[in-house]
């Protein structure tokens, strides 16, 4: 088990040195554009699999994404605070509103939570698109300011006035994030939300709130989404409804079952394999959703536990093929 840890923490290691380096090879803007997405996508995708925990599905991620966003660019344009300062205050508020929505609606179970959280994403982008002089509207909002400079004399200076500095930002921001999320789900806040998922009216009956632990769990991963989607604003210096629609909800929910539910490294496979697939495969852009379909059910009836799974069907297939093999010798 030890030598199993160690392994894991080298590789751990080693894939973080890694990432630190890769700017100094990756230059073109285009990629380094395309890893700062799959940043994006992986806190995205790992703060719905905190909810999943809870045994809810939750669709509201595109619209939380959208309150963040929002709530920091009018912080910042409107309120005068600093990006550091609002993008926090913007997850916050997106988890308020979670909150607020959770409780009425927490006991729904299955298909109906699932569709009062789509209805609540809609109902969001919908306010964004006709309030037009808080949002602007359809137009959105332009010219968005981005972060204040961090500098140490004579160590480095860091503008953000070119891809790379928002790469670092983005790393380090979805690293803090997945530290606590890890440590959240480790705690005993994760294992009342497994005895949930599994049955709550037996959590129930053991004296655990089993409503107020959903809320707490769509909170947090509403938390992070509000947080992904202020970074989003500030990077690209503008927020417009359109980019919060719908299929930003599914494709999140795509990277998290396509990465696979189970376990933590899931999702985070699956928004870096579905990030990269669009761009690789190039010409078939326009078609994405239902390329993103067709992967989904390739997954569904031949990995049921997502691509992480992966590794582990394959050493049962060859243990199984060696014993078949023993048998007949």
């Amino acid at each position: 088990m030890n030598r199993k840890k160690s392994t894991r923490a080298a590789s751990l290691g080693a894939l973080l040195l890694v990432l630190l380096v890769l700017p100094l090879f990756v230059t073109q803007p285009y990629l380094i554009h395309i890893l700062i997405m799959i940043g994006i996508n992986v806190l995205l995708a790992t703060s719905l699999r905190f909810i999943a925990t809870s045994g809810q599905l939750s669709l509201a991620h595109a619209g939380m994404m959208s309150v963040g966003a929002y709530t920091s660019a009018l912080l910042v344009m409107k309120g005068g605070l600093s990006v550091w300062i609002a993008m926090p205050l913007a997850g916050i508020a997106a988890m308020i509103l979670a909150v607020l929505v959770g409780f009425p609606f927490v006991r729904l179970k299955g298909i109906y939570f699932t569709m009062v959280t789509l209805f609540l994403s809609e109902f969001i982008r919908l306010i964004a698109q006709q309030w037009k002089g808080l949002t602007g509207g359809p137009s959105g909002i332009l010219d968005i300011p981005r972060p204040g400079a961090i500098a140490i004399p004579g160590l480095f200076n860091v503008d953000f006035a070119s891809k790379a500095d928002y790469y670092y930002f983005i790393l380090i921001l979805v690293l803090v994030c997945l530290l606590l999320l890890y440590a959240l789900e480790s705690s005993r806040i994760g294992m009342t939300l497994s005895s949930v998922r599994q049955s709550d009216s037996l959590a129930e009956s053991l004296g655990m709130d089993a409503a107020g632990f959903r809320v707490l769990a769509f909170g947090i991963g509403c938390f992070f989404a509000g947080v992904s989607g202020a970074f989003y604003v500030h990077y690209l210096s503008a927020a417009n409804p359109d980019s919060f629609g719908f299929l930003l909800s599914t494709y999140v929910l795509m990277y998290m079952v396509v990465g696979g539910m189970r376990r933590f490294s899931g999702p985070i496979i699956g928004a870096v394999i579905l990030t990269i697939v669009p761009e690789v495969a190039g010409g078939l852009r326009e078609y994405e959703p239902f390329v993103f379909a067709a992967i989904l059910l390739l997954i569904i009836f031949f990995l049921r536990d997502g691509v992480v799974s992966l590794p582990e069907r394959i050493r049962r297939a060859k243990k199984e093929a060696a014993t078949r093999l023993e048998s007949k010798a």
